[in-house]
Formats: C-alpha cells, structure tokens, sequence
C-alpha cells in the first residue's frame, strides 16, 4: 500500500501529464477521463462518479453526491476545469473527505496555465 506521500505524487505526475498533452480550456470530464486512463497506466486502482451517502441521525441518506474519483480507496480527487477557484471547493472536497473517511485528497483545476498552480493537496 502507497503512502500519502507517494500516492498523491503519482496522481499529480498522471494530472501533469494530461494537462501537458491537452492544456486548458476543455470540459472537465474530458479531463477526468484522460486522467483515468494515465492513472491506469500508471498501475492505481481507482474507481469514478462514486456515490457519496450522507448519514444523518444514523439514517443512511442518499443525496446524490458523486466523487469525481477516488484512488487506492484512500485519496479523493475533486476535479474542476474552471476560471477561478471558490473556497467552497476546498470545502467541499474537505467534507466529502470526512464523509466517506479518505485520508487525503486532491483538489485539480485543470484550467491553468500551469497545473502545479490549480493543484491542492489535504489530509485529515
């Protein structure tokens, strides 16, 4: 099993390598779906659009919350394609993080000149 350390560095080198072939300016499940095939070279299990439920005075609701992808069951990777990034997306990676009990996560706006500049890591 990756440690944080190592796992996120892998995801980000498989994020750079889609931003340097595609750039900015596409849809964000563009995005999604060219870092799911660089992170399926790169040999990390992972898995898409996974259903989030929200447990609420111990009901199991289903909200429809989607992660845009999860990685090695423990990092959660928030995609964004967007001009300007919001303090509710750090929130809402950090809530869907406690939720669902990852211990790290990565928030990934491709829509930058550069991705080392749109990409934030958290760890709980």
């Amino acid at each position: 099993m990756l440690k944080h350390e190592e796992l996120t560095f892998r995801i980000r080198a498989a994020a750079t390598e889609v931003h340097r072939e595609l750039g900015p300016g596409l849809l964000e499940s563009t995005y999604e779906e060219c870092l799911c095939f660089e992170l399926s070279q790169c040999g990390l299990a992972f898995k898409r659009q996974v259903s989030l439920p929200v447990t609420y005075k111990n009901i199991q609701l289903d909200c429809g919350y989607r992660l845009d992808v999860v990685v090695q069951d423990k990092c959660v990777l928030e995609l964004k394609a967007v001009d300007q990034m919001s303090n509710v997306f750090s929130a809402q990676l950090l809530t869907y993080m406690k939720l669902g009990h990852f211990p790290v996560g990565l928030l990934i706006n491709f829509n930058v000149p550069l991705l080392k500049d749109g990409i934030k890591r958290f760890v709980l």
